[in-house]
């Protein structure tokens, strides 16, 4: 009997379905500047896991753009490294706000990689530079990244 509950126990636990994890940048002022590249360090414990990864932006409706251009170095516990270029959709074609706005402030969300597994633990870098031209965006609040683990 005990050991069906304990087996139970750790079927359930081990089954349970993880939260993602968000690594977040506030910007000052609500402004990105230009040449402000955006590092992000994550720890990788356990390279059995894969990930999807997601790059977000918290920003006003008053965001001017139709898009954020951005470009993506990434660069893996393992030495792999990984770089491109990506359009977050901030607005519609037809107007409106592409993301999310549940209140003041709207989260727009784009993946970087899915399904993506390390082959050993350490840090995974991720380095974000703004390919707007502009010398400052204004109506951001700010960035992140989301690590969502991928249940099997």
């Amino acid at each position: 009997m005990y050991i069906v509950l304990i087996l139970s126990t750790i079927l359930v636990s081990s089954c349970k379905k993880q939260d993602p994890v968000d690594f977040y940048h506030k910007f000052e002022n609500q402004s990105w500047y230009r040449f402000n590249h955006l590092l992000f360090e994550i720890p990788v414990t356990d390279s059995r896991k894969s990930w999807d990864i997601y790059f977000f932006v918290r920003h006003t409706k008053e965001y001017e753009f139709g898009t954020l251009d951005f470009n993506m170095v990434m660069n893996t516990p393992s030495g792999e490294e990984r770089i491109k270029e990506y359009h977050l959709q901030m607005k519609k074609s037809e107007g409106g706000l592409a993301g999310a706005c549940p209140g003041d402030s709207c989260e727009a969300v784009i993946a970087l990689k899915k399904g993506i597994s390390f082959g050993k633990q350490g840090k995974l870098k991720i380095d974000i530079e703004s390919l707007v031209p502009r010398l400052n965006l204004d109506g951001l609040m700010g960035a992140g990244i989301r690590m969502v683990p991928q249940t099997k």
